[in-house]
């Protein structure tokens, strides 16, 4: 789950990291009153979308005084800011985060990830940050330093304080980076982040370290130990399939084909798509049900494949377990096979507990599947048939 640059700083400020004062505004009027309040003539207003290069789109101006900062708000709040994340129709900026101005000497980069290969927790940094850090650092005119962490919950100090001299801190500004890097350390680890960027990281003119920019994204499958950081989605950026099938139990990506996919497990659930594709055809969705789900979450997810337009077949590959057998995926099929009336091709590979039933199941919904013994003749069916209904 993405979470706005505001909130990202507010939630890792408690942490030990140091950011700018300032506030977020929803109206003009607010935004200027903010930059009243801080002292200054010089502020920054960003606009709060879940997207980067923002500066490069003019989503995040420099402006003197309250009128100017109030000027500035009006120009972003409301307007459709598009960046190269965000695709040309941009995204609409509902809010602007209004900061002090900091005078910069250096820009760094910093972040924690999870490295998808071996799950381990990742510090990442270079002595140079700023726009483009990405590009930079894949033509190699930045070198990237790495830092094993494991779990995140050992601190690693005398492996952290390398790394930061690494990136030419020195003195108290040393001291500075292997406490920012704690902190961080401790928060992705307590508020189950998979991302924490800081990109840039000042050296400021008064030899203080400041966290100009932050990008957070938290674990959603471990919002339920987290209600109030669920309570931090911003639904309006939030695509509605997506949170809907966040809300059942089901990870679901839209895709661009024809072939309504539906497995349990996500190993199952790629290797179904990988089939799919090696059979010449165009997968419409990957769907993992998850254990967690029941008949309503499952029939929910039957309903985005009925629905989409596009659908013209679909291959369900269940293997059933102790924690969900055949039947659950069968009895929610039916309910959206009643529910919607639409009527598709269905081509069903069941096996391990429960598939029998589940079988007879589907014949008492009044559902005419095509059951197939393995998962490459189900595949190989499901292309056949989308093909004949295009």
């Amino acid at each position: 789950m993405k979470i706005h640059e505001f909130q990202a700083k507010t939630l890792l400020a408690p942490y030990g990291l140091p950011v700018p004062d300032g506030g977020i505004a929803i109206s003009p009027r607010e935004a200027g009153e903010i930059a009243g309040r801080l002292n200054g003539r010089g502020v920054i207003v960003k606009a709060q979308i879940h997207a980067g290069g923002r500066k490069h789109a003019g989503g995040i101006r420099s402006v003197d005084g309250p009128e100017a900062a109030e000027a500035a708000a009006g120009a972003l709040l409301g307007s459709m800011l598009a960046t190269a994340q965000t695709g040309p129709e941009g995204l609409k900026v509902r809010s602007v985060l209004v900061e002090t101005a900091i005078t910069v000497v250096r820009e760094l980069h910093l972040a924690l990830l999870i490295e998808s290969s071996s799950g381990e927790v990742i510090l990442i940094g270079s002595a140079k940050g700023g726009a483009d850090i990405e590009e930079q650092a894949a033509s190699g005119t930045v070198r990237v330093n790495q830092l094993r962490l494991g779990t995140g919950r050992e601190p690693r100090l005398d492996a952290v304080a390398q790394f930061v001299a690494d990136l030419a801190l020195e003195g108290s500004l040393h001291d500075q980076g292997c406490a920012l890097i704690d902190g961080i350390r401790r928060a992705f680890v307590e508020l189950d982040a998979s991302l924490i960027e800081i990109n840039p990281l000042a050296v400021t003119e008064t030899g203080t370290l400041m966290a100009l920019d932050v990008k957070m994204v938290l674990d959603d499958n471990a919002l339920f130990r987290h209600a109030d950081l669920a309570a931090l989605r911003d639904e309006d950026e939030t695509d509605l399939v997506d949170l809907q099938a966040q809300r059942h139990q089901l990870n679901y990506v839209q895709l661009d084909g024809d072939i309504g996919m539906v497995a349990n497990g996500a190993g199952l659930g790629l290797a179904t798509l990988d089939m799919v594709v090696a059979a010449k055809g165009r997968p419409a969705n990957f769907m993992d049900i998850r254990t967690t789900a029941r008949s309503l979450d499952i029939a929910h997810g039957f309903r985005l494949l009925l629905d989409n337009p596009a659908t013209r077949a679909i291959l369900i590959n269940v293997h059933g377990g102790g924690m969900q057998p055949c039947d659950a995926i069968a009895e929610g099929l039916g309910i959206a096979m009643r529910r919607t009336g639409r009527s598709l091709p269905l081509v069903v590979r069941f096996a391990g507990n429960n598939a029998d039933f589940a079988r007879s199941r589907l014949r008492n919904f009044g559902c005419a599947v095509i059951d197939c013994p393995d998962m490459w003749t189900a595949a190989a069916k499901a292309v056949a048939l989308a093909g004949k209904g295009a």
